[in-house]
């Protein structure tokens, strides 16, 4: 039975338009993400999916449209809004962009020194349940990055993002470069989190696993917009050229008839 009962959208965009000097990425973009699901954002190659994700999060300005992160104008200079809506979201980025002078606790404690009154202790305290939650050994937290295998980082990178407890989390190829044992322990990661912490993530990518593995719905770039939301099955019956190779290509057959086994891996990926 199809589900009519209405969605709280976390995430408006509406028009959007980011270009690059007369390089037009996105025209006339619209995309709604609902409260507490995994959505996962496909492109072909240039179809500007990373910027997307940062046009959200306030790193990239469009020269057009509007975006609304629970309920705050993030296109709007209105300082203190935007200090609040930051302490609701996490970010990572490909390979984790962890600070490399800083160990991962210290990397983990950089959001919480926005936080006042906050104590020294608590903060690695809190630091160390977030190295914990993403599934790395204590000792990994006096590691510093180049210290860690790529897996590590990503997982660090992570428990960064979860520092202040976030109602969405931002994850842009969250699998590039792990090996198929390692994507499926991250993808699992991922689910469980958002489950038991009540996430809304927001995930580019390009893995077909990680689709069929932890997205509710997922949204295809194409032609400067998102031509198509909906389930997998959905994608299955869409019809455009670039979304059929893409939903039914001989790597789409592989993840659809032999799902990717889940299971945690460990950190050491």
């Amino acid at each position: 039975m199809k589900d009519t009962s209405p969605k709280d959208v976390v995430i408006e965009v509406r028009g959007l338009r980011n270009q690059f000097g007369s390089h037009v990425v996105h025209e006339d973009l619209d995309l709604d993400v609902y409260r507490g699901e995994i959505i996962g954002v496909v492109g072909g190659s240039g179809t500007g999916k990373s910027v997307l994700l940062r046009s959200i999060v306030g790193l990239q300005e469009p020269a057009a449209g509007s975006i609304n992160v629970l309920g705050t104008d993030v296109l709007a200079d209105v300082h203190a809004a935007r200090e609040t809506l930051d302490e609701k979201w996490g970010v990572m980025f490909q390979d984790g962009a962890l600070f490399s002078s800083l160990t991962v606790r210290e990397n983990v404690e950089v959001p919480m020194r926005s936080v006042p009154d906050l104590s020294p202790s608590i903060r690695r305290n809190l630091a160390d349940l977030k190295i914990s939650m993403v599934g790395l050994p204590y000792l990994a937290g006096d590691k510093y990055p180049s210290e860690l295998s790529g897996g590590m980082r990503k997982r660090a990178g992570l428990a960064r993002s979860l520092a202040l407890d976030p109602e969405i989390v931002f994850l842009d190829e969250p699998t590039a470069g792990l090996d198929p044992v390692g994507a499926a322990a991250f993808d699992t990661l991922i689910k469980n989190l958002s489950r038991s912490m009540g996430l809304t993530v927001f995930l580019v990518t390009h893995d077909l696993d990680t689709l069929y593995a932890v997205c509710d719905r997922i949204a295809v770039l194409a032609e400067r917009k998102v031509l198509v939301t909906g389930s997998l099955e959905d994608m299955l019956k869409a019809d455009h050229p670039w979304t059929r190779e893409y939903f039914h290509g001989p790597r789409a057959r592989a993840a659809f008839e032999a799902p990717t086994q889940q299971g945690d891996a460990g950190g050491a990926t």
